[in-house]
């Protein structure tokens, strides 16, 4: 491994020293402007981009735009962990950064629709080989399969964009897909970080690691994601069954009636466990109990914006050399997030207009990435409080 080359005295616009600072910066405002646009969009039923579709515009953002700036962030911060080798900084993580953007912008324009798919399509094989000359060079091969993940991720992004260009109708595939990864990426960071960070936050606490089940944990999750992207129904059952039972028993040995005085840990085990509720719910969508939408959005609204928020506030303080304290606006902003998920996976059961769920959720969601921004957005610009370069 080369050693990291640490500067003592970081400039005070520290915005592009290490990765999580500008893409969760970034991530963060998606958060708010894309929900806050899509409330818009709902309300007026049009909009006039590339996507044509609201509702597909507002999947891809949220799983292409959003999701993806937070592992952007996440990754290339951890591979430097991983590896001790500098990841983008400088001017190359501006670089990035600004792809990520222009993807977002592009869909708005008027120019050919095939710039702005290769526009778009551009951001996720450029991450690929930032994280992987670090990988492979450091021979840290365990961690090549979040290239493999990327890869998976750039092909569903891949199918909206040939439905958009008239080639194909693949849009909704390469959607479910692309989520489907995220919660995969998720479960196995989550299997990583949760019972890391609750031993550090607890101090005498000791997570109980199941090494049967942990080897289990990717293939069934595997092996549930292709089954319902090929709409094998009694195979898709199954797995999400097995899934259900298998993160009920992995997070049980995680969890201390303490956990519940630490903010910055049960957000964490909240989200995973919205995981584990989303499996559940497609249990009963394969039984034709429930709408298949319910399952969905407990992965996404539920189990993504509370981990991606827990976990963008507890690595910037880390990661910046601060206390691992936080101020009761982001207490705040974690139990709005929490709401949200509820709301938009309990509230459409409720004998209440349809509308009522999607404005409850969405602008709770707003407020909570809106009360991250107000706090961290100081943190993510401003050097370290160490004096590191980082």
């Amino acid at each position: 491994m080369i050693p990291l080359q640490e500067r003592r005295v970081p400039a005070e616009f520290s915005l592009f020293n290490l990765a999580f600072r500008p893409f969760f910066l970034l991530a963060g405002a998606a958060g708010a402007l894309l929900i806050g646009l899509w409330l818009y969009i709902y309300t007026s039923a049009t909009i006039s981009t590339y996507y044509g579709n609201g509702l597909l515009w507002h999947g891809h953002e949220m799983l292409f735009g959003f999701a993806i700036a937070v592992i952007a962030g996440f990754l290339l911060t951890a591979v430097r962990t991983w590896t001790s080798i500098q990841t983008l900084s400088g001017f190359w993580l501006a670089s990035l950064a600004l792809v990520w953007l222009a993807g977002r912008i592009v869909p708005f324009l008027p120019i050919p629709a095939i710039a702005v798919a290769l526009t778009d399509l551009a951001f996720l094989p450029l991450l690929g080989m930032a994280l992987a000359w670090p990988l492979v060079r450091s021979r840290n091969y365990r961690n090549l399969v979040f290239l493999a993940l990327l890869c998976g991720f750039f092909i569903a992004n891949l199918l909206v964009h040939l439905q958009q260009l008239g080639l194909t109708r693949t849009a909704l595939d390469g959607l479910h897909g692309a989520l489907y990864l995220v919660v995969l990426m998720m479960l196995i960071m989550g299997g990583r970080v949760i019972p890391f960070f609750t031993e550090r936050g607890l101090g005498t606490f000791t997570a109980k690691r199941r090494p049967w089940l942990e080897r289990l944990i990717i293939p069934l999750a595997l092996l549930w994601a292709l089954s319902w992207a090929l709409q094998w129904p009694r195979t898709a059952l199954l797995t999400a069954a097995l899934n259900f039972a298998a993160h009920l028993v992995r997070q049980s040995g995680w969890l201390s009636p303490r956990i519940a005085r630490v903010p910055l840990l049960w957000i964490l085990h909240l989200g995973y466990l919205f995981m584990t509720l989303g499996f559940a719910l497609q249990c009963f969508s394969a039984l034709g109990w429930l709408p298949a939408s319910l399952a969905l959005h407990a992965f996404g609204a539920g189990a993504i914006g509370s981990l991606t928020l827990g976990m963008m506030a507890r690595v910037s303080l880390g990661h910046t050399g601060r206390p691992l304290e936080i101020p009761g606006s982001i207490r705040l902003a974690f139990a709005l997030m929490l709401l949200a998920g509820l709301s938009r996976v309990l509230l459409p059961l409720a004998s209440l207009p349809y509308a009522f769920a999607i404005y409850t959720a969405g602008s709770l969601w707003v407020l909570a990435w809106l009360l991250f921004l107000l706090h961290y957005s100081r943190i993510l610009i401003r050097p370290r409080v160490d004096g590191l370069y980082g």
